[in-house]
């Protein structure tokens, strides 16, 4: 099997009641981590990649790497997907260079520069045989080159969905309905504190997912900022000399029910970031004699496996589903 589009994926996610994860890579480990845990689950996986990565890793390193996975997991559908592109140029630069989807993220430029802007990377793409993802909605938070100051993200507004859907041709949406990138989604203020002290994050906007799905009947829905920031591995990042105060992110029960509607893609980053940086920091802290590369990053790719292994069985719905 060879890189796929999400086509196929999201139809049998949207008619299945599941989603599919988007892990966010940008080296090998992560790569085989992720991948590993897909083929053992028998679940399809959506590589992507961000402008920040492409520029860290380059992009034929990265191309390259996937398609490793895709030759050693021939099993599973795997699709290679640029995300939060920027200008028309990067998404052009993935489209040529084996990219299978691409995100044009417009969402902070006007309605009717945000059609624009999609609708001629919708062109593009799909003269070559890719799918695009748009957004409407701006999710607060930090990802990579991604930054929306609290206060300052907005919901997306249902009563645009359809227009925006017709004129620009798009095949997926990401909306806003209250996630956020990074690990610090939502302030104290913003939360409630349950008996033992942890903040508790205010809940989805589901009336906001809802209705959008009926003006988009049979349409996939995206949503970014969505890893849970397990506590667990900020406590481990803080235990072993990290900083890590207040880190919250979203329950996953609730990421459980979007995939049971109509969201087909959950993105999540932040989770495996942390699940690398715990178990490295408590491997110096346990090992400080040791200082070869491959004794830490081994233990740090069986964390990423695990955590993927973990969303694709309790978050995604998507095991067995390959």
């Amino acid at each position: 099997m060879s890189l796929v589009t999400t086509t196929d994926m999201f139809k049998k996610a949207y008619n299945g009641g599941y989603a599919v994860g988007a892990f966010n890579v940008n080296n090998m480990e992560i790569v085989q981590g992720i991948t590993e845990a897909a083929a053992e689950l028998k679940s399809p996986v959506i590589l992507q990649v961000s402008k920040g990565a492409r520029a860290y890793a380059n992009h034929k390193y990265l191309v390259a790497m996937v398609k490793a996975a895709v030759e050693l997991y021939p099993d599973i559908p795997i699709a290679l997907h640029l995300d939060h592109g920027d200008t028309f140029e990067l998404c052009k630069d993935c489209i040529d260079g084996g990219f299978t989807s691409v995100m044009i993220d417009a969402s902070s430029k006007s309605f009717d520069d945000n059609v624009a802007l999609t609708k001629q990377v919708v062109e593009y793409a799909h003269e070559h045989g890719v799918v695009v993802e748009a957004e409407l909605g701006t999710l607060a938070g930090i990802e990579d080159e991604v930054v929306v100051e609290s206060g300052k993200e907005s919901y997306t507004h249902p009563e645009e969905v359809e227009e925006f859907v017709n004129r620009t041709g798009c095949d997926s949406l990401a909306i806003a309905i209250g996630t956020s990138h990074g690990a610090y989604k939502f302030t104290p203020e913003q939360c409630t504190r349950n008996a033992d002290g942890v903040l508790v994050p205010p809940p989805l906007r589901f009336d906001v997912l809802k209705e959008c799905i009926e003006r988009l009947p049979g349409f996939p829905i995206v949503l970014h900022g969505s890893s849970s920031v397990p506590q667990e591995f900020v406590k481990m990042v803080n235990d072993y000399g990290g900083k890590m105060p207040d880190a919250i992110g979203i329950p996953e029960d609730q990421l459980r029910e979007a995939a049971k509607l109509a969201v087909c893609k959950i993105n999540i980053d932040s989770d495996i970031r942390l699940a690398m940086t715990g178990t490295i920091r408590k491997y110096f802290a346990e090992h400080p004699d040791h200082f070869d590369p491959r004794q830490y990053l081994k233990p740090a790719r069986q964390a990423v496996k695990d955590m993927v292994a973990h969303k694709i069985k309790d978050v995604l719905g998507s095991e067995g589903k390959a």
